[in-house]
This record gives structure tokens, sequence and C-alpha cells, in this order.
């Protein structure tokens, strides 16, 4: 039977850490450059609504170290661009290619690509949920905090698409979490109460400084995400507060470190100071995205 990764809650917490212990193993052959190439003679197809830098590269670069092949799509490339359903053009995808990544501007779009493909369905970014982001992010606290104690996360500015799939992610795995949200911007309810009852360890604070106390985690995001520009200045003001700064950094605790999925918009919710301080893991969090989809990629076509 076909598995789809719509959402983090899709996995159980074993096989999280399964996804989680491959990446570290692919990033470790290829750091000593030992080929694996399990992936041969297979495709994976990429459908994207919006632009991407770390998410296309690092699909088609995984794809392409696993040995298999990648065909890029944008919509207007196809007849889904001229009206062709969503469902017929999953039907007609699975029977050329083996799995499947979509980056789109609506949720239910990939619901839908994904209930009627034959092949397995990844959702690689849409306005509810960012899974395989914060799995990579996962790998990335694993490195950070190699004693794997339990820790304390701080998403700052907007209850968005990452911070929804923190919420699915505290669900899984040991973490507190806690969103230093603005007013009105909080994460969509539903998604909030289902964590909560799957287990999540989770507190909405709207004082980005008492969200940071004693975190080991500080984490923020772009404020406005591709498609709010029209929001652009309403949200600028009203997110301002929960910009990340030296001072605000100070107030975690003593060893934490800073992430952000990127692109950054320096000035807005992080300032250089700390995304290019020794706190910062940006980077290692943007590498990871490719081991970890890797390891995606493989569970995915039953290779792990």
């Amino acid at each position: 039977m076909k598995r789809d990764l719509v959402q983090i809650l899709d996995l159980t917490k074993e096989e999280i850490l399964h996804l989680v212990d491959w990446g570290h193993r692919l990033k470790d052959l290829q750091r000593r450059e030992i080929p694996y190439r399990p992936l041969t003679m297979k495709t994976l197809g990429l459908l994207f609504e919006k632009p991407s830098t770390r998410t296309r590269i690092s699909f088609q670069v995984g794809m392409y170290q696993l040995g298999g092949e990648v065909v890029f799509m944008s919509p207007g490339e196809l007849q889904i661009g001229r009206g062709e359903t969503v469902a017929d053009t999953a039907r007609v995808l699975s029977r050329y290619l083996d799995v499947m990544a979509l980056r789109t501007y609506s949720h239910s779009t990939i619901e839908e690509f994904a209930q009627h493909a034959s092949i397995p369905v990844i959702n690689a970014l849409s306005d509810r949920f960012h899974p395989c982001q914060v799995l990579a992010d996962l790998m990335t606290l694993q490195e950070s905090f190699p004693k794997g104690e339990e820790l304390k996360v701080a998403f700052l500015g907007d209850g968005n698409n990452v911070a929804a799939s923190w919420l699915n992610l505290a669900a899984r795995i040991p973490i507190k979490l806690t969103l230093g949200i603005a007013p009105g911007y909080e994460p969509p309810p539903e998604i909030l109460q289902r964590a909560k009852e799957e287990g999540a360890q989770v507190e909405i604070v709207h004082d980005p400084s008492e969200a940071v106390k004693d975190a080991q985690v500080v984490y923020t995001d772009v404020w406005v995400s591709m498609g709010q520009e029209k929001e652009r200045q309403e949200r600028l003001q009203a997110l301002a507060p929960y910009r990340v700064t030296k001072d605000l950094m100070a107030l975690a605790h003593p060893e934490a470190i800073f992430m952000h999925c990127l692109p950054a918009h320096r000035g807005e919710e992080v300032v250089d100071e700390v995304i290019d301080g020794p706190q910062s893991v940006v980077w290692n969090q943007a590498e990871n995205r490719l081991h970890l989809q890797k390891a995606l990629l493989l569970m995915l076509l039953e290779q792990i």
C-alpha cells in the first residue's frame, strides 16, 4: 500500500526517528564520498506552483545522488494550467513517475492529488504545513544537542505553516514548544487542538521575552509569505515586536541556538548579527533538507 507525507502526523514517532537516523547515515556517506544509488530507474516528479531554492534543489540533487531522475513541472507547463483537474493530472502522472512532490498555495491541492495518485505523494510546502522542513530541523536539533535531552523550542512571530508543522512534531517527539505569536496570528485552532490531543506539550504566549526564556532553540520564519504581499505593511507592524535580536537571544538558554527555515528577510524577523552569529545553525538546517529528504524518498519507495 502506497504511503504519502501530507503532514508529519502521517508518520509515527518510530518512523520519524527512523527517517532522521537515515538522514544522518546518508549525510555521513556523502561526507565520505561513498556512492549509494538504490533508486536507479526511479523518477521523482516535482510540481511547484511557487518559486523555490532549498526545496527544489535539495529534492533534485537528492534524487540524483540516489541514482534516480527528476522531472520538474510548473502548472503553466501542464494541462492543469488550462483546466485539467487535479485528480486527472494525478492519475496520469502516476503512470509515468514513481514518486511526486508538490509545492502549492492551497493545502487542499496536495490532499486531492494524494487521494487520486497511485504513487507516493510528498507535501513539499503548502499554506497549511511544511513537513519536510521541520523533519530536517529535528535532524539539526540532534546534531546540536547530541545528548538527546528534552528541549524547549520557542517559535516566534506568525503561526504559519512551519509553526503548524512544529505543532505536529511536538505531538510525536518530546519537545516543549512555546509559540510566541502576535495576537490574531495564531495557528489554526483545529491544528493546535489535535496536537494537544495527541500529546504535544505546547503553550501560546504573546510576549516574545516570555517565549524565549530558557529556550534552547529560538526559531523564526518570514513574516510575509508568497501570496500575502497585500498584507505586508499590516504584518510588519503587528510582528515587529517579535524580531529576533541579540538582546532577545540573551534571554534564552546560554547554549541556545538560532534557527530559521530561510529565506530570511534580514532586518525584519531577524537581524544580521543573530543569523550570522555564533548561535546560528541556519546553514546546517538548509543542508539537512537534502539528507532528510533522501531518507524520505527511500522510505516512501520502500528501500528502508
